[in-house]
């Protein structure tokens, strides 16, 4: 080999390895950014005040950034400058992630719902008065009438939320062409027998993405949105309070910034490379030459193939409606979209909502749920990727081995979520929310059961929350409405003493004293929690094994002509109906179960502070599961589908064959028995599946 042909094809090498190296860090980096948004979601919730209906639909607008472009860019993507898109839309994509911290620099800083004055120095003795406040709901209402409520809305700035909406869709305009765009560039330039090895080191990487995304947000939960602008000694609360909101908004800065050190590898790239491992006309010309002849034959070459699109795009847009047509007739193809359509309505629901889920049925703080999923439950699912495609190799399984495979995970990690409907911990113990003030019943909650005779006199506030524990265990929602007479301390280390509510249970040895802060749950909670956290991570586990043979059976299913065709379909219907609608709808029957909603500054409905745990948990892991059941009766519809034509298909070829024989065509009996053979292993790629 001359030395111009072995530099040529190093420097082709280079290049194509930088790819590689770029599109994994991209990779990466928008699995980082996804996965903090989904941590964040809780922080958001309470920042902005508002329910989990809207979050769902914040939530959502990263789908309709999608949708809005994928059309767009899978179509005319690849007929230009690959490298160079993917890098515009990854400088999108940290737009998008500023303009979400955005409202941090824009609003107020953060004024959480509190019935204590913060106004008493440190060095004072002079002690608060919870009881005797004279601080009336029905003085809050006249004094709210005095303002208008559209000034004041628009005062505190609680509209903010419209950047996190139009920054989460710019994210999801900019990550559109990063995977097709992406993987086509890597294939058309790579060697065929490269290509899976390639991607399987891009998706390892990028499976690290929601590891650090998970992390982040844990870390970021535990420390206070305005550090820095507030002493944080005044703060009351802390990071497992339900009104406390961490620094959101430096994790979509952090998440910024590394995507946008991922695009810039991609505007240096060319808009095209030699195919890896071929020779060139160019290998034979002079040293001194080779760059200016390397990018002549590449213009030539692209000239050749813009002449040829031009004129096939008409033919192409006519057989349009015709390809789609009999792609839909096929009914495995249409099966599968059903099935998969189903499961990620399931799944988004599943994992937009969890660490919420975690929260408010086993007491876990937002902190310590986000990092929980983030150490366990993303590894799991790796692991569970890479282990369903080894078994495929290992034992060479076809499209009916595959379809087993997925077939015999969609259940087993079904039953497993079945059971965890069943692991619950009871609500936390709420004066007037979830039981008495005696502690001797449970309450179907109306504001009026916030009163009782140990606080009639004290002219209390039904609309705050701002809860205090007593040593008996019981939380009440504020220090007045426990009937606390006087208070010492500032700040997180306040107490409250004389709180005649908390005498109706005392018990000898405690006194009538309060912390700021809701109790935590009993033990035996925590033993729950760790046996559902088990089941959670091994049904993440065996549910993943089960992704690979599913895409298998998908492709299978499908003719090599209409293959883009289809895989393009599924990504427009399973994210237009799998992605926007299940976080809106998850949120508004989540609203549903909440017994004590937040107050706005204005006086408005703000967000949930306490959820009725067991009606959540019903309501939540319920309809997870109704989809996931619906999956498994689908996927049996599919197995005996694809059993059927399978046979049909060997019947078919048997017959052939037995017709050629009789003939004596040695030829056809040779080719005849190599599309036997594929039948058997179930490894033919065309519709015959």
């Amino acid at each position: 080999m001359s030395v111009e042909s072995k530099k040529t094809r190093e420097a082709c090498c280079s290049k194509l390895k930088l790819f590689l190296a770029s599109l994994a860090f991209v990779y990466f980096a928008k699995a980082f950014g996804g996965a903090y948004m989904k941590s964040s979601i809780t922080q958001i919730e309470r920042r902005f005040d508002i329910p989990s209906s809207l979050i769902g639909v914040i939530d959502g607008s990263f789908e309709m950034g999608n949708l809005l472009v994928i059309a767009f860019v899978s179509y005319f993507g690849a007929k230009l400058h690959r490298p160079r898109l993917i890098g515009i839309g990854c400088v999108i994509m940290a737009f998008g992630s500023f303009i979400i911290s955005l409202p941090h620099f824009l609003q107020d800083l953060y004024k959480y719902e509190t019935s204590v004055t913060h106004s008493i120095d440190a060095n004072s003795t002079e002690t608060i008065l919870p009881c005797l406040t004279n601080h009336s709901m029905t003085d809050t209402d006249e004094t709210l009438d005095l303002e208008p409520k559209a000034a004041c809305e628009q005062a505190v700035g609680s509209s903010m939320w419209i950047y996190v909406f139009v920054g989460n869709m710019l994210r999801g305009i900019g990550e559109t062409p990063i995977m097709p765009l992406g993987v086509s560039y890597l294939d058309d330039f790579s060697k065929e027998e490269n290509t899976p090895f390639y991607l399987a080191c891009i998706n390892t990487v990028g499976i690290l993405g929601p590891m650090f995304g998970y992390m982040l947000g844990s870390f970021l939960a535990k420390i206070y949105v305005d550090v820095g602008f507030v002493d944080l000694e005044s703060v009351s609360i802390n990071y497992k309070d339900s009104r406390w909101v961490g620094a959101w908004w430096l994790g979509f800065i952090a998440t910024g910034t590394v995507a946008l050190l991922s695009s810039i590898p991609f505007f240096f790239l060319p808009r095209s490379l030699p195919k890896q491992g071929e020779e060139h006309i160019h290998n034979h010309i002079e040293l001194s030459s080779l760059a200016e002849q390397d990018n002549f034959l590449a213009d030539e070459q692209e000239q050749e193939e813009e002449k040829e699109k031009q004129v096939s795009i008409r033919e192409m847009a006519k057989e349009f409606v015709p390809s789609l047509k009999r792609l839909f007739r096929n009914s495995i193809y249409t099966l599968m979209i059903l099935t998969y359509l189903v499961v990620v309505n399931g799944f988004i629901g599943l994992i937009t909502f969890k660490p919420k889920f975690l929260e408010q049925t086993y007491g876990q703080s937002a902190s310590k749920a986000t990092f929980l999923i983030g150490v366990l439950n993303l590894p799991a699912v790796a692991l569970g990727i890479i282990t369903g495609g080894y078994v495929l190799k290992r034992f060479k399984l076809g499209v009916i081995g595959a379809a087993r495979v997925a077939i015999t995970t969609t259940v087993t990690s079904f039953c497993l979520l079945a059971v965890q409907v069943f692991l619950h911990c009871d609500n936390a113990e709420v004066a007037g929310l979830t039981v008495s003030y005696q502690g001797d019943s449970h309450v179907s909650y109306n504001q009026q059961t916030l009163l009782s005779q140990c606080n009639a006199g004290c002219s209390c506030s039904m609309k705050h929350w701002d809860p205090v524990c007593s040593q008996n265990g019981m939380t009440y929602v504020s220090p007045c409405l426990a009937g606390c007479q006087t208070s010492t301390g500032v700040g997180r280390n306040m107490e409250f003493h004389n709180c005649t509510c908390v005498g109706e249970m005392i018990t000898p040895g405690m006194n009538m004293s309060t912390v700021l802060g809701q109790c935590t749950r009993s033990s035996n909670c925590d033993r729950m929690f760790k046996i559902y956290m088990a089941l959670s991570v091994v049904g993440s586990f065996i549910s993943a094994c089960g992704g690979t043979p599913g895409y298998i059976v998908l492709l299978r299913s499908i003719q090599s002509d209409l293959k883009a065709l289809a895989l393009g379909m599924q990504t427009l219907i399973v994210r237009t109906l799998g992605g926007i609608p299940p976080p809106i709808y998850f949120g508004v029957l989540i609203d549903r179960t909440c017994l004590k909603w937040g107050t706005k500054q204005c006086g408005g409905r703000g967000a949930c502070r306490l959820y009725d745990a067991n009606t959540f948990r019903v309501t939540y892991l319920g309809l997870i599961n109704g989809f996931y059941f619906l999956s498994n009766i689908l996927w049996v519809f599919l197995y005996f589908k694809i059993v059927k034509r399978h046979k049909k298909l060997a019947l078919r070829n048997q017959a052939k064959e037995n017709g050629l024989e009789g003939k004596g065509e040695a030829n056809g009996r040779a080719s005849i028995s190599i599309s036997i053979t594929k039948g058997k292993d179930d490894t033919d790629k065309e519709s015959t599946i």
